[in-house]
């Protein structure tokens, strides 16, 4: 009975052995991939405004004074196409807006670029390179979405995937871990 029992025991490791090996030899790039952008990610906001560019003190906190939200797009708009990127979509990805900083950013999908404008003048504070927004597409898969036009399908798929991956290591790495002390144990 001890014997078959643990045969079982034996075999459970060699099926979560041979897929966690199968599993790590697949998806090797895949991992290195993602454990290094995480910790791009993770020192984004202490690299020195190196991939997420510091934001810019503007001259007012008070709303009121501030000009209207069309009026600071135009600016950021019209200083985007004539100063930084001639013929390029305007299009954004999005607006942010920093009261507490007395300035607002406008992020354009085109080139990972962004403006950070004072909201009381319109006077452009900062011309973003937002490589941190370049490093969080590669993360999360999105780039090739963007490349190749698929709207979310190839981000849906990829996260998935490794998701599922870093859960089915999670599990059989545990059990490889603790299936051989767990059949010590009962062999005493």
């Amino acid at each position: 009975m001890r014997s078959t029992k643990r045969q079982q025991q034996a075999t459970v490791l060699r099926i979560f052995r041979k897929i966690h090996r199968s599993m790590g030899a697949v998806l090797f790039v895949f991992f290195f991939i993602v454990s290094i952008t995480g910790l791009l990610l993770g020192w984004k906001k202490n690299s020195g405004g190196y991939l997420l560019p510091d934001s810019v003190q503007g001259t007012s906190k008070n709303l009121n004074e501030w000009l209207s939200i069309d009026s600071l797009h135009t600016i950021a708009t019209t200083y985007f196409v004539d100063s930084i990127a001639p013929g390029a979509s305007t299009k954004l990805e999005r607006i942010d807006i920093r009261n507490e900083k007395g300035m607002v950013k406008f992020v354009f999908e085109y080139d990972f670029l962004g403006l950070q404008l004072d909201g009381v003048t319109g006077k452009i504070l900062l011309v973003e390179n937002r490589r941190s927004d370049f490093v969080e597409n590669i993360h999360d898969g999105s780039i090739i979405d963007k490349y190749f036009g698929t709207g979310n399908i190839i981000k849906l798929i990829y996260t998935s995937v490794m998701g599922i991956a870093l859960l089915l290591f999670t599990v059989t790495g545990f059990w490889l871990w603790y299936g051989p002390k767990r059949m010590r144990k009962q062999q005493q």
